[in-house]
């Protein structure tokens, strides 16, 4: 059961347009049979059904996830944003039983075929969410609930003009802080080296974090992604940050 509240809020219907650029675009995608077998048969156990505000990736800013219920148990809890085909979050909920997992994510046919793994390995302790993770981090996390935070990958938006776009930002370190206990850790890694500088400076430039550029982490699975991305001689920067 997944339960809210709701703040009292303006009556005017929500936009279908947001006053800020998001870091995603929405792709499309049919699903592959398979991938359709897979939603179909335990998509209502591991994605989340949320209110939204407008549009599809959005949520409700009165929603406020109940942890505890949605996963059945109280567990330390890892967030993924942005992962894709789940061969992260999957990885680790084979390694880290122990943790309850959370992925956010917009593209549907990574979501299902995150759910063909799942439903192929038999994980219990994996959920997903199709909204944008800045709102969710703003709003529907409870603050400092998360143990930690990962965002591999993100889209670096490589031209200068679509940087506003890039998710790791000041504001963006403002919200991980949020929703991270104090002491948790909040990982990256980038393939892109000059959003790999960005992100080293706002984790500087940040009052609620200490860290930088860092070793691998180990319990990030090597996804086709970045397995591309080294074979076409690109570097990959990890780096970890500690919540204050």
């Amino acid at each position: 059961m997944v339960l809210y509240r709701r703040p009292v809020t303006s009556t005017d219907p929500p936009s279908r347009y947001r006053a800020t650029p998001v870091s995603f675009t929405r792709r499309g995608g049919r699903l592959t049979e398979r991938q359709q077998a897979a939603w179909d048969a335990v998509g209502e156990q591991f994605v989340l059904d949320l209110p939204r505000a407008g549009s599809s990736t959005s949520v409700d800013p009165g929603f406020v996830l109940d942890v505890e219920a949605v996963f059945g148990r109280r567990a330390p809890l890892v967030v993924e944003i942005g992962g894709g085909r789940g061969e992260v979050i999957c990885g680790a909920a084979e390694e880290r039983p122990e943790v309850d997992l959370l992925g956010l994510e917009v593209y549907r046919p990574g979501v299902a075929q995150t759910l063909v793994t799942l439903r192929h390995r038999g994980l219990t302790s994996v959920r997903l969410a199709m909204v944008d993770a800045a709102e969710a981090l703003a709003t529907m996390l409870p603050a400092g609930s998360v143990d930690e935070l990962w965002v591999n990958f993100p889209d670096p938006w490589p031209k200068a003009r679509h940087h506003k776009r890039r998710l790791v930002t000041p504001a963006f370190a403002g919200l991980a802080a949020r929703v991270l206990r104090p002491g948790g850790v909040w990982r990256l890694a980038t393939d892109w080296a000059e959003y790999a500088e960005q992100m080293a400076e706002v984790i500087a430039g940040s009052d609620d974090f200490d860290g930088g550029p860092a070793e691998r982490f180990a319990g990030r699975a090597l996804t086709r992604f970045e397995a591309k991305g080294v074979a076409a001689g690109r570097p990959i920067t990890d780096l970890r940050a500690v919540r204050r």
